[in-house]
Order: C-alpha cells, then structure tokens, then sequence
C-alpha cells in the first residue's frame, strides 16, 4: 500500500522557485499543484489546504505523494489511461496472422473457404495468440495495423417496379400476420445455382494486391455439371432454411413439385398456411403454377392441409428477400480456390453449412417432342 503523507518534504530553494513561478501558470492543474505544495510546506494540514482551495483531501495528498516521487515533473497533467497495458494481439503476430489471411481456413478444419472477423478470432486463440477469443472490432484494428482492408460491396441500386410501395406495403402485412398467428409460417423463398468453380471475383481480405481466386475449367470427360440448381425457403419462425436441389433447372413443373413437397414439411408440423414472399421468375408467375396454387388452396380448405398465400416482390429488389444475403454467404463459404469440386462434395457442403437435411432431387420431366411439330418463333 501506499503511504500515507501528511506534509511535503522540505523544499529546496531551486523547488520553490519552480513552484512559486507555477502560481503564474495559465494551466488549472499546474496551478493548483502549487498552491497545495507550497501551503503544504507551510505547514498547513491536507484538510485545512482543501477547505481553503475547495477541493477534496485525498486530492492534497496525491499532489504531495506525486511531489515526493517525480519532484517538480509532478506539475504537469499526465493521462489517466493505464501505461502498463500492452496491446491483446503483439505486434510480434503481425506476420503469422498475415500468414494466416493468406490460408485457407478449410487447411485448420473450419467449414468455411474465407475468412470473417469472428472465425479469425476464435483460430488465433486457438493457437495461443490472445489471451481470450477477442472482439470483431479488436480483430479489425489488429488486420488494419498490416494495412489490410476489408472490401464491402455498396447498396445503390434501387427498384424501378412503379409499383414497388405498393407490394412492399403487402409484404409487411403478410410480416405482421404471422407474427399474430403461430400456426402459419412466413417463408421467403428463391432459387440459386451452386457453381463447381471458384468465382474469380471472390476475395475477402486484400492488401495492397488483391488475392483473388483462380477461375478452374471442368474438363471434357467431367460426368458432373458446371453448377446445381436447387430452391430454398428461409423460414422467419426458426430462421432455418429449407432445400432441395433439382436435376435440371427451374421450371413450372418443378415449382409445384417444391410447393407440394414443402406443403407436406408444414403439415407434419400441424401448421395451417405459408407465406410465401418470393420474386416474379417467369416459373412463379406462370400459368401452370398459378392455375395450381388456386386448385391446392381449395383442396386445403376442403379437405384440410397447408395452404399457400402468395406475396411477389417488387421487380430487382434483393434486400426485401432475407434469403438473399444468405445465398451469397454460403457461396462465399462453400468456395475451394484450390480445386475443383465435385457436385456431391458441392451439395454436401451446401447442407452442412445450412445445417439441413440431404432429400433427393427434384426431376425436370422433359416432354418429348411429337413428329412434326414447330416451333415456335421467338419475338
């Protein structure tokens, strides 16, 4: 503990002068550190000097002890900030962490191909860099010291559907009745292709040159397909998603198999209707798929069963889809820079990254063509 001081030790003629000039000093503190040291040699007590100077007794005895052990230096104001605190992440890491950007976070066993602040965190505790998992924001400015960036894309684009308050408008109030009734589900739904390859636009962390992904080519003897198509429903009661990927690519047929497949998800589940918040591809807003939702409702209401309330979305506007940023975070996440995948090994990480279920996949029946017909001419 410290010790307790009463009076400041005698001063010396040089130590007087320096405190008899500081009653001229335009700086508070400075000011009245010497008044309390110079009326403390006087020989007046702590509580008599704070009483007279309007400040507290303990603030006496600082200056006093302050004086004792820095001499004059003790008139200048000091930050308060601890100086013995020394940074979480050394700056003898930079050039391992810098290593490690450069990795692939798939090479330590983590189910990702790109790096994130948090998952960058919790590998550097792993090994022992920090004392604890640190924070996003700990991490950004630790990458920001190696004059690293993190490259976000900017939102600027903006609808032009003339109808866009409008539809925004119906899908709000579709939000708000699932809210009220617990036995409907509100489901934003979408289709997205699964590349093999890696995009070679894909990068996260860049310095000075950007490290981009190399662009891979399927060879001509490759049985598997360039990219998976498959449909996906993000659920907004569990925020869980719902996928099946189909041999081919999204058309009418393939649309109601999916409803119908999710129709019987819900009804397992004792829910009475779905949501559906999905855009205007020509296979929603089909004739087929029209003609069916209104035959699958009636049926519902006869004879019981999920039924399907519809909601379009304005014409090229993503951020009304939550499902949207959740595509392309598991693209980034699924990604191999360093080689070709193969489409099992693609679907498989696509499941465990949603952590859903492997169903197998929707048919796109092809109808044969008949002898002699046309075609017909496109506009």
């Amino acid at each position: 503990m410290r010790p307790i001081t009463t009076f400041v030790r005698p001063l010396t003629a040089v130590e007087e002068q320096q405190l008899r000039s500081g009653l001229r000093s335009a700086d508070a503190f400075t000011l009245r550190r010497c008044q309390i040291l110079l009326a403390s040699a006087a020989g007046h007590s702590p509580a008599l000097i704070a009483r007279h100077l309007g400040c507290t007794a303990t603030s006496v005895r600082n200056a006093i002890h302050a004086f004792h052990q820095e001499g004059p230096t003790c008139l200048q104001e000091k930050s308060s900030r601890p100086h013995s605190a020394r940074p979480l992440l050394d700056a003898v890491f930079d050039e391992p962490l810098r290593e490690l950007l450069h990795r692939s976070p798939r090479a330590l066993g983590k189910h990702r191909s790109t790096w994130t602040l948090g998952l960058l965190a919790q590998v550097c505790f792993e090994k022992g860099w920090t004392p604890r998992v640190l924070s996003n924001e700990s991490l950004r400015l630790a990458v920001q010291r190696l004059g690293v960036s993190w490259r976000r894309a900017k939102h600027w684009i903006v609808s032009p559907d003339p109808a866009y308050a409008r539809k925004k408008k119906a899908r709000d109030r579709l939000i708000r009745l699932a809210e009220s009734h617990p036995d409907w589900v509100l489901g934003f739904q979408d289709e997205c292709w699964w590349s093999r390859l890696a995009q070679p636009n894909l990068h996260a962390w860049a310095g000075a040159q950007p490290l981009r992904l190399l662009e891979l080519e399927v060879p001509r003897d490759d049985p598997d397909r360039k990219a998976l198509c498959c449909y996906g429903l993000f659920r907004a009661d569990t925020e869980q998603m719902l996928l099946r990927f189909v041999d081919g690519r999204p058309v009418s047929q393939v649309t109601i198999d999916y409803l119908t497949w999710l129709g019987e998800q819900l009804a397992q589940e004792g829910k009475k209707a779905l949501l559906l918040v999905w855009d205007n591809a020509s296979w929603h807003i089909s004739r087929q798929v029209r003609a069916w939702l209104k035959e699958h409702n009636r049926r519902a209401k006869r004879e019981g069963g999920v039924r399907i309330v519809v909601c379009h979305l304005p014409s090229k506007s993503p951020w009304l889809n939550p499902i949207e940023p959740r595509w392309l975070h598991g693209k980034k996440a699924i990604a191999e820079p360093e080689r070709l995948l193969a489409a099992a090994e693609v679907e498989t990480r696509v499941c465990r990254y949603y952590g859903c279920a492997q169903h197998e996949h929707l048919q796109q029946i092809v109808q044969p063509k008949t002898k002699g017909a046309k075609r017909k001419k496109v506009a």
